[in-house]
């Protein structure tokens, strides 16, 4: 398969689309856990039960129609391949746990892939909206409304004092989970992210790596995301977050003007000289190849590169991931042959960047 198609049908809308602040907000994603309060919660129901539960959510799905959503595929975990498993996970539609765990789990996966509603993880549903730039309002009432759908044909576990009740009990109340990835490199050198994360965290956000829990934030993309779901609506906790991300924006477009006005030329060295390995290697690494693309997504931001799409970050951090890398060579590669692997992909990649610029 040719590179073009393979990632024609691999970029999700987020990847590709742009958005508002996309510069700095890669995507935006609301996602709500739900329960059925007929059947025990995952972590203590049968097979039986799981199984009931995915028939009686397509029962509801395959019946009616969800506003504003014209398909959703059904994907269930046992019937697809660890790999298959591994790409979902890393193009952020379903979550590791579901991939790792899920045996009677499934996803409902819309065609554009902004919505995906996993069945089974820790609770009976997940469901998420992610959307390019900085969306979150978009992103609340799209989820909204699917969830105001899902309330009307199945009965949630609720509770009056607490609100929706979930199998982690920091869940409960509005079971809401808002995030955005962001690319932070301005403040990762000035240093200031060693400052600015504390603060976070004081205001009851959390700043977690590009797959969330215990990841690490490869080519200085963060999540941030809300830690309180109890005591506040879904509108204060998202309101609370997008003012928390507008100051992290506006800090770091300083931090991009200040390295532009007392480093500039040291800055335009390391945009090429990463554009340079990039475009060059033969072997590369997870790690250094998501350096060098973060640094290659500032120098297209800055305008000292002027014939590559921004959006590539986006693509390559997700097409360079181990699963991408298998399932675009079609099998199983060991550690030096994905580095190989990756190696060739980024470089044919921004080929089609300079080819496309050129006419060619």
């Amino acid at each position: 398969m040719s590179l073009e198609k393979f990632i024609s049908q691999a970029v999700s809308s987020w990847m590709s689309d742009d958005g508002p602040d996309s510069d700095i907000v890669l995507s935006s994603r609301i996602r709500f856990a739900r329960n059925l309060d007929e059947f025990n919660f995952p972590t203590f129901f049968t097979n039986g039960e799981a199984e009931a539960v995915i028939d009686t959510i397509m029962e509801r799905v395959n019946n009616s129609h969800i506003p504003n959503v014209e398909h959703l595929e059904m994907i269930k975990m046992d019937e697809i391949p660890q790999l298959q498993k591994r790409v979902l996970v890393e193009k952020h539609l379903i979550s590791p746990h579901l991939a790792e765990n899920g045996i009677h789990g499934a996803c409902l996966l819309s065609e554009n892939e902004e919505i995906s509603i996993m069945i089974n993880e820790e609770d009976h549903l997940r469901i998420q909206c992610l959307f390019p730039g900085f969306q979150l309002t978009e992103a609340l009432k799209a989820a909204n409304e699917i969830d105001d759908w899902m309330e009307e044909h199945v009965n949630y576990a609720f509770d009056e004092k607490f609100g929706y009740l979930t199998s982690c009990p920091t869940n409960a109340g509005t079971g809401l989970r808002a995030s955005v990835m962001i690319h932070l490199p301005g403040l990762v050198m000035t240093q200031q992210m060693n400052r600015i994360v504390p603060a976070i965290n004081q205001l009851g956000l959390v700043v977690r790596g590009i797959y969330g829990e215990g990841s690490e934030a490869l080519g200085n993309i963060f999540q941030i995301s809300n830690q309180i779901t109890l005591g506040k609506s879904e509108e204060d906790i998202v309101e609370e977050l997008k003012s928390v991300v507008g100051q992290i924006i506006s800090q770091e477009r300083s931090a991009r003007d200040a390295l532009a006005k007392t480093s500039n030329i040291q800055l335009e060295d390391r945009v090429f000289r990463s554009y340079g390995i990039l475009a060059n290697s033969r072997i590369i690494e997870t790690k250094e190849a998501a350096r060098c693309l973060s640094d290659l997504r500032l120098g297209i931001d800055m305008g000292y590169i002027q014939n590559i799409s921004k959006s590539i970050l986006n693509e390559l951090m997700i097409l360079t991931q181990p699963g991408f890398l298998q399932q675009y060579a079609g099998g199983p590669l060991r550690p030096n042959e994905r580095d190989i692997r990756r190696a060739a992909l980024i470089r044919e990649r921004l080929k089609m960047e300079t080819k496309e610029e050129s006419g060619g």
